[in-house]
């Protein structure tokens, strides 16, 4: 029995020292935010959490308690067997679930008005815009502003914010970029909104979370934030790069391919954004422009 008691010690022992090896390697983005929307959205998360537990510590005790207390073998414990209601105890079980739901749904009402993607941030220092195209399976972002545009890369200076339009040339997609906030879907014919800043430097995981068919696993990009000087100079960079987003090319790259390297392109066919949208709304208008813009080009 001592062998056996130490043996089970040890695995334990083993066990618990593993799990916290295979842990200190993980990184949870939810709990590692890197920017003002992530942040809050972290302390939401933990309030609920918090508010949740007044009532379900309380009930994980009483389920551990009550079949101890009154098990069959404890004599002491008192037998009421015709009793069936308690005024009281109804009060107490009821009342502070209603406070606790009550108090959950006002922090969700402002929450959602506070943490809107679609409402700008408040900042003392101009934006930058980036238009997104969801395609087969890659990410094109565009910088109006700069003309440049990159494919499964994104650059952005830190505590900056980032006024981004999404729009989708594939099936429905959902962008996100865990460490900085919020994700929002891009769908055909249609724009969405999503405001990011970024609190601090460094590369992190962009993604899409909504499955969007065989190549989804590889629909990933990098979201480097830099200071405001390195994203200048990485601007100039990809500005004198040789490669131009025209029309011709931006219909190749809306072919269906997976794993797909990053591009960068010094120059974007103009209103390439907006025709992607108008293309669903109005597909005939589209189709003759899209040829006659193709045979000036060839």
């Amino acid at each position: 029995m001592i062998k056996k008691s130490s043996s089970c010690r040890l695995l334990i022992a083993l066990l618990s020292i593993g799990a916290m090896l295979l842990l200190s390697g993980c990184d949870i983005s939810l709990l590692n935010p890197k920017g003002v929307i992530a942040a809050s959205e972290k302390k939401l998360f933990f309030t609920a959490i918090l508010l949740m537990l007044i009532v379900v510590i309380p009930v994980i005790i009483m389920v551990i308690v009550i079949p101890y207390k009154y098990r069959a073998t404890n004599k002491q414990a008192t037998y009421k067997p015709n009793w069936a209601h308690s005024t009281a105890l109804e009060i107490v079980w009821w009342t502070i679930p209603i406070i606790i739901i009550a108090i959950l749904a006002a922090i969700t009402w402002f929450s959602t008005h506070q943490l809107d993607p679609y409402k700008p941030l408040e900042s003392k220092v101009r934006p930058v815009k980036v238009q997104v195209i969801a395609l087969d399976w890659k990410w094109l972002f565009i910088y109006p502003d700069q003309n440049i545009a990159t494919v499964n890369f994104i650059q952005m200076p830190v505590d900056t914010p980032i006024n981004f339009q999404i729009t989708s040339d594939a099936p429905m997609n959902s962008f996100m970029i865990p460490q900085l906030g919020s994700q929002i879907y891009a769908m055909q014919g249609m724009q969405t909104k999503l405001h990011l800043l970024a609190t601090h430097t460094g590369d992190f995981r962009g993604q899409s979370t909504n499955y969007s068919g065989e190549g989804f696993a590889g629909m990933h990009f990098v979201a480097r934030v830099s200071t405001k000087e390195e994203f200048n100079q990485w601007v100039r960079s990809v500005s004198a790069s040789q490669h131009r987003l025209s029309a011709a090319v931006y219909a190749e790259l809306a072919k269906q391919s997976e794993y797909n390297p990053v591009k960068l392109f010094s120059s974007v066919e103009p209103n390439l954004f907006k025709d992607t949208i108008m293309k669903y709304m109005m597909p005939d208008a589209h189709t003759l422009d899209m040829s006659s813009k193709q045979e000036v080009q060839l």
